[in-house]
């Protein structure tokens, strides 16, 4: 029986070893962690993370061959094949602060394996690092193998949340990168089997090492730079009178470039995109490639753009202040169907009002008071550390509530800033919202959900980004 340990119960290892236990009966898997509260709750009937799906697999398996545990030695040391899925924040300090990922965590869980084994092992990053990583990584485990013989693989995880389970039952592809030695090839071997059970033969690549590790921000880098590029197209489209979203629809149209990525918002968020573009960023100038880290600097430049604009758009339409003003603030997760709020855009708009003194009221359905206190008073780059090392208790934001109902958040507001795409706020009664705002009452429509012309017919002055501009709107230019 192939016994796998996965060290880090986050939202690549859980899920990603869920998934394996369900597929393939006969392997036994155990998800390790040092957080006590997080495999408590993978143990409870309230995960830690929100994911379509996930409670099913994880209730068919847990107790029979999908075990979460805090022995995290115990289980490295049976274990044949280990997978690392632990975090890789962006560094604050020190060489390369801003930009380079912090291995930190990385390197104590290698020194660990290490440590406690006694037999033969496949270490597999799941993480996403920095390539070359696996390097590093080697040299630590044969300087202190003690004659047992470790196989490095990488295997990135291309899961999206939201989707995941789905992501995971039918992936594009599942990468696999290995040495080029017969012993690197026997293991790319051994973890091939394991996916073979479930994954298309024709589904599964295997690649060397590099190309393994820089696949997985290369293909970051363009989807975050799919974004980029029709959002700085919303920013022309408004300025001339375009549809973003017709224009989107023409360029989708073209079999070469396609539909997926296409949709204008206030800006891209999620744990991986602006992080593993600072990596690229960072592996390029440091092999001496400054245009090209140039070049994907620009992709986050017009990111954090899109996130300034849209904050300069709603205090500009509100007579150049929002001091003092209620504003209601519809979705605070980085996406629709996920409660994750790391890097989300909108901890930069609730940052951007709260400078200009607005009293925020915030709704989401799947993200905790604590969660966005928490987001508001961290700094940049913060949120990837582990708990222990965030402060404690967040000092709360006094002018933010956080309230557990669309109606109750945009109760005599001023504005309504629709900032996740959650599927409740296309049906919300906007004449029920409208009739219980102050007016003028704006909405500022930030993922495109709302039905614009239904909205201005019942009274509401609308922004929607990338869209013509209310005649409203005309006379008051956002001052970039």
């Amino acid at each position: 029986m192939v016994k796998i340990c996965c060290i880090g119960a986050g939202y690549v290892g859980g899920p990603t070893m869920a998934v394996i236990a369900l597929k393939c009966p006969s392997v036994q898997v155990a998800v390790v962690d040092i957080s006590i509260p997080r495999i408590a709750a993978w143990n409870s009937d309230t995960l830690p993370i929100y994911e379509p799906g996930l409670d099913d697999v994880v209730k068919q398996c847990r107790g029979k061959n999908l075990f979460f545990s805090t022995e995290v030695e115990k289980h490295v040391f049976e274990a044949d094949i280990v997978f690392v899925s632990v975090n890789t924040p962006t560094k604050t300090r020190g060489l390369g602060a801003g930009k380079a990922a912090d291995l930190t965590y990385w390197e104590s869980a290698a020194r660990m394996i290490a440590d406690v084994s006694k037999s033969n092992k496949i270490v597999v990053e799941k993480s996403t690092v920095p390539v070359k990583t696996a390097e590093a990584i080697e040299k630590i485990l044969t300087h202190n193998s003690k004659g047992i013989s470790f196989q490095i693989l990488s295997n990135p995880e291309f899961l999206a949340e939201g989707t995941a389970i789905e992501d995971l039952f039918k992936p594009d592809r599942v990468l696999i990168g290995g040495r080029e030695t017969p012993e690197g090839q026997k293991a790319i071997q051994t973890l091939k089997e394991v996916y073979a059970q479930w994954v298309p033969e024709d589904r599964i690549i295997t690649t060397n090492l590099w190309s393994a590790e820089l696949s997985k921000l290369a293909a970051n880098a363009f989807l975050a730079q799919r974004i980029s590029s029709v959002n700085a197209m919303s920013a022309l489209c408004e300025a001339t009178g375009a549809n973003v979203s017709e224009v989107a629809y023409a360029v989708g149209k073209d079999s070469r470039i396609g539909s997926k990525f296409l949709n204008a918002s206030v800006g891209f968020g999620g744990s991986c995109f602006q992080k593993d573009i600072l990596n690229l960023v960072y592996i390029c100038e440091c092999n001496g490639l400054p245009e090209v880290a140039e070049y994907w600097k620009q992709v986050i430049k017009i990111n954090d753009y899109q996130k300034s604009r849209f904050v300069n758009r709603v205090v500009a339409s509100m007579f150049n202040t929002v001091s003092g003003k209620k504003v209601a603030i519809l979705g605070f997760a980085f996406k629709k169907d996920t409660g994750d709020t790391r890097e989300t855009p909108a901890i930069d708009v609730c940052k951007g009002l709260l400078g200009d003194k607005a009293r925020i009221s915030i709704y989401d359905p799947q993200v905790t008071e604590d969660q966005i206190q928490r987001d508001l008073s961290m700094n940049k780059f913060d949120w990837d550390h582990p708990l222990h090392l965030q402060p404690m208790s967040p000092t709360t934001v006094k002018q933010v509530s956080v309230v557990w109902d669309a109606y109750e958040a945009t109760k005599d507001a001023h504005a309504v800033c629709i900032l996740t795409e959650w599927d409740e706020f296309k049906n919300l009664d906007y004449q029920k919202v409208y009739d219980n705002m102050q007016k003028p009452a704006f909405i500022f429509d930030g993922r495109n959900v709302a039905d614009v012309e239904k909205l201005r017919d019942i009274g509401f002055i609308v922004y929607s980004i990338g869209k013509p501009l209310d005649a409203w709107l005309k006379d008051m230019p956002a001052i970039a």
